[in-house]
């Protein structure tokens, strides 16, 4: 029989299952669900991939765009062609409705993953159909790894070995299931018309086809989809493709994956509180707009001065990129979970400051569920919250979070539902996500093809560029190597780069582009802009003119004092002179806020350094109406829930048009360094690195020139001093030298705050008096950029410097060891998993896993609860409900692995939470008497409602 005898009713054997529903018994066929996803791919083709995804795919399989459409279509009908194998008799139910002829001719077949019996399968079958298939790079070798990469890994395919034809004939069955097979096979090859052979399949095009595949897969797995169609009346293929196509449409508007354009509004419109751009935005928009239109997409780096308008610059610059038409949307990336909330804001008012129908907004990092902005109750109750820390194994198993969700109307960014699930929020047009994020794209792990399908088709911002360590500049080239070979534009934006940094970001891009290595000088002017273009790798630069009026408007003065204190982990010997103390310093700073109001932050280098603070500030006199309600601390080890209020507060109390208060103090850690659009009035500061200090200088006074001269923003008490002042400690010894304690030595590099000091020690009165935004370059520079110079001011300091180097060259060694190769590369797709790494043992940054630590309260009647009153109970002999799993995890805080290495059986997650990979690994506080902490091996931990957790180690 042909394929349209088979595509008729009754025309091939439709008994062999491929979904199947143990609660209702229902069994849905394979073929079916073949077709199934055959047409929802199409339909992402369509509506999902833009128009420069869709070119590339088609110039990788060297044919026209319709030609590569329905090759597409044609693999990821494939995906499970696999199934018609041994996998059929794992369940005995829809084993018993297969057919006889087929039952009886199994021929003593072997346990194989079925997505590798898709691979050895279709193999033999692509190169029947002509296919080339001799090497790891031909074509037919290449189709067959996309089919066995549908599960989120590419499989090795030893071709004259296990993929050999006798073997797989042997595995696989006999030749009633390899008849089968073809037939099946050559129906989905018709019915899609992918009759065209493709002459090559280029690595980037087989990892965007493989994430088409994936995606499809899933909106056809989902269970409201394929169970009403299990039990409607039986169809001939042909017809069932037909209806696939024309439900196709509705699975993917469902979802929410189709692409929208945002309309043209004024600039004032969707960046409020801004009349126009300024200099550096209007250079950028008035020169990069011809530029990008007749180059196409590249990759532009944005420097100028914290709070200068770097963001309304990067988001100017995807909207220009975007309008080229082969992309459409945003994935701008931050380096902490706190400042890509921060930025979510942002870009959900941004968004929906067009008034698109609908355009979901997500927001992507391991702690998303805290963001309440972010949280909706209404979908709460049908799906998973966004994360990316599990994706279930067993797709064939039914899921509550298989429903659909309720579409919320009142809020246009709201994702959906399905772009809520575990792995997916990634994939919407418009995401905020940690750079932890993207750089797993970079790795070896599961469904990383999906991860660069998603963030391809966007304008990729990476926010804060500075803050990616030597362990994590590795993994941020090889990205941007990946995001130049597959067209997508990129924008890096810093206050505090390095030069010989953002040379080499821009060097890997135009590398992935296909550009050989050279030696010109990618520095942007500082305040600036450069475009590299992918096409040509031609550099644009900001209009002198332009830098230099943008210097003007924004130039002002700023002072950094260097001040030595004593530590309070030191003590010195019997005999010394009295010194000044770190908190006395403190006071004194903040005894002006404290008596007649204004808006302070004492930043500190480790929390126990801010629980001290905030201790010894609270039980200072002078509090007008007591500290409760002026003095705040915010840090990481504070319960999630109470973290995300804080932090919140602060932005809106603190920012550019909240409700200013007469008298707050924030007592925090490194949160407040980036991306908190926050102004204070007064600063101190434990010493840091000169790019932190720099970071943490953008904080005060920031919205001066917003508010105007003579605003009454700042208390009188401050109005005479002519400009901000950020005071730095230094901890010394008796002698007057640096003394770092031993808790601040795994922050940084000690060569960094010992330059740092030694830099400012050289000022008058050790007080350096700079320039914003002229001086900034050049700071960073002298520490961070090439510090031979000042590195031979002293041996000490030059020791430091030669082991800061050579621990950089081994944190850039570690990380090398997991990257992916390069397209370039990359023979076998298989090179690209050589690894096995799960994404929560993928390391993107050095140093241990952190453990989530969830304190307990025990009630009068013995059950556990969230809260002392018992108002919040515990589920302990079940699975929480996805409410609960989000309140759960709300009431959790991180602390090192060490911390819990002793934990005990009574820490331990209840069993029925191991079902749930967010909930199993999380370590128990159980009750205690008040002020009692827990021990944990030599650690002890407590949870103090003021100071947050507690840690002292024996």
């Amino acid at each position: 029989m042909g394929v349209r005898e088979d595509a008729r009713f009754g025309g091939i054997d439709l008994t062999p299952w491929g979904k199947f529903d143990r609660g209702v018994l229902a069994v849905y066929p394979l073929l079916f669900h073949l077709l199934d996803v055959a047409a929802i791919a199409g339909e992402v083709w369509d509506r999902y991939l833009t128009p420069g995804q869709r070119q590339l795919i088609a110039r990788g399989l060297g044919g026209t765009l319709a030609e590569a459409r329905c090759l597409v279509m044609f693999f990821a009908g494939l995906h499970d062609l696999g199934k018609l194998s041994f996998f059929q008799e794992q369940e005995a139910h829809p084993w018993a409705r297969v057919s006889e002829a087929l039952r009886s001719d199994t021929r003593g077949w072997r346990r194989m993953p079925h997505e590798r019996a898709s691979m050895h399968s279709a193999l033999h079958l692509l190169a029947e159909a002509g296919y080339p298939a001799e090497a790891s790079d031909s074509p037919g070798v290449r189709v067959a790894q996309i089919l066995g990469g549908h599960h989120g890994r590419f499989l090795q395919i030893d071709i004259d070995g296990a993929a050999s034809k006798a073997r797989v004939d042997l595995a696989l069955g006999g030749p009633a299931w390899r008849d089968l097979r073809r037939r099946y096979f050559a129906l989905v090859r018709h019915l899609t018309g992918a009759t065209t052979v493709p002459v090559q399949v280029s690595v980037p095009a087989a990892v965007l086809i493989t994430g088409v595949g994936v995606i499809a897969d899933r909106l056809a797995s989902q269970r409201h989809y394929w169970l009403p169609k299990a039990q409607a009346p039986a169809f001939g293929a042909g017809e069932h493709y037909a209806q696939a196509v024309k439900d196709a449409s509705g699975v993917l508007v469902e979802s929410g994956l189709t692409r929208i354009t945002l309309p043209e509004v004024p600039f004032a419109q969707v960046h409020r509180g801004l009349a126009a751009p300024n200099d550096l935005q209007a250079s950028l928009i008035r020169q990069l707009t011809p530029v990008a239109g007749e180059k196409g997409p590249g990759i532009v780096v944005v420097t100028d001065a914290t709070g200068g308008g770097k963001t309304v610059a990067g988001l100017e610059a995807a909207r220009i990129f975007n309008a080229g038409g082969d992309t459409a949307g945003i994935a701008w990336l931050l380096p902490t979970t706190a400042t890509a909330d921060a930025a979510y804001d942002v870009l959900e008012a941004y968004v929906a400051a067009h008034c698109p129908g609908h355009a979901p907004v997500s927001l992507v990092h391991s702690h998303s569920y805290l963001n309440t902005a972010y949280t909706d109750d209404r979908l709460a109750a049908h799906e998973p919250s966004t994360t990316d820390e599990f994706w279930p194994d067993d797709l064939d198993e039914p899921s509550e979070a298989d429903g659909p969700g309720e579409r919320p109307e009142e809020r246009v960014t709201v994702p959906d539902g399905w772009l809520r699930g575990w792995d997916r929020a990634l994939l919407a047009q418009f995401t905020v996500a940690t750079h932890d994020q993207a750089l797993m794209a970079a790795l070896p792990v599961r469904f990383s093809a999906l991860r660069l399908l998603a963030l391809s088709g966007r304008t990729v911002i990476i926010d804060e560029a500075h803050a990616l360590t030597p362990f994590m500049q590795p993994l941020l080239g090889r990205l941007l190597h990946w995001l130049g070979a597959l067209g997508c534009p990129v924008v890096v934006l810093s206050a505090t780069l390095p030069a010989r940094t953002s040379s080499d970001l821009v060097r890997s891009y135009l590398s992935g582009a296909g550009h050989a290595p050279t030696d010109a000088d990618f520095t942007p002017a500082y305040p600036g802009w450069l475009f590299a273009a992918a096409s040509d790798a031609s550099i644009t630069r900001i209009a002198p003119q332009a830098a230099a009026d943008h210097a003007n408007r924004h130039r002002r003065t700023a002072a950094i004092h260097l001040h030595p204190v004593r530590h309070s982990s030191h003590t010195d010997p019997d005999g010394t002179s009295a010194r000044e103390s770190r908190l006395d310093r403190i006071t004194t700073e903040l005894t002006p806020v404290i008596r007649e109001g204004g808006c302070a932050a004492v930043v500190c280098a480790t929390m126990a350094d801010a629980q001290e603070a905030y201790q010894h500030l609270y039980d200072q006199p002078g509090w007008p109406d007591g500290p409760d309600r002026q003095l705040v601390l915010l840090h990481a080890r504070m319960p999630g829930h109470e973290r995300e209020a804080f932090t919140r507060l602060i932005r809106d109390r603190l920012g550019r048009t909240g409700p200013r208060p007469h008298r707050l103090v924030v007592v925090t850690t490194s949160l407040i360094d980036m991306s908190l659009d926050i102004d204070v009035d007064v600063m101190v500061s434990d010493l840091a690195s000169m790019h932190t200090l720099l970071q943490r200088l953008g904080r005060l006074w920031r919205f001066e020139r917003t508010w105007g001269p003579g605003s009454q923003h700042r208390p009188a008490w401050l109005r005479h001093r002519p400009h901000p002042r950020l005071v730095v400690l230094q901890p010394t010894d008796e002698d007057g030298r640096t003394l770092l304690p031993a808790s601040w030595r795994p922050l940084e590099p000690a060569f960094l705050p010992h330059a740092t000091v030694d830099y400012l020690e050289r000022q008058p009165g050790h007080t350096l008096t700079l320039t914003v935004p002229d001086d900034i370059q050049h700071l960073v520079e002298t520490v961070h950029g090439d510090a031979e110079t000042l590195s031979r001011t002293s041996p000490a300091l030059n020791q430091q410097h030669t082991a800061y180097r050579t621990q950089r060259r081994t944190q850039e060694h570690l990380s090398a060891l997991h990257l992916i190769p390069t397209p370039r590369h990359t023979l076998s797709l298989a090179d690209l998993h050589r690894q096995r790494l799960h994404p929560r043992e993928a390391a993107t940054r050095l140093g241990a896993m952190p453990r989530r630590l969830l304190p307990v309260h025990r009630t009068p009647d013995g059950r556990l609860a969230l809260d002392p009153a018992g108002m919040q109970p515990l589920p302990l002999n079940r699975v929480p409900t996805t409410d609960q799993i989000r309140t759960i995890l709300k009431h959790t805080l991180p602390v090192p692995a060490a911390w819990v290495a002793g934990r005990r059986r009574e820490h331990h997650a209840p069993t029925a939470w191991h079902k749930h990979a967010l909930l199993a690994d999380l370590v128990l506080l159980p009750p205690t008497e008040p002020a009692a902490a827990t021990q944990f091996g030599r650690h002890s931990l407590r949870v103090d409602p003021a100071l947050g957790l507690v840690h002292q180690a024996g």
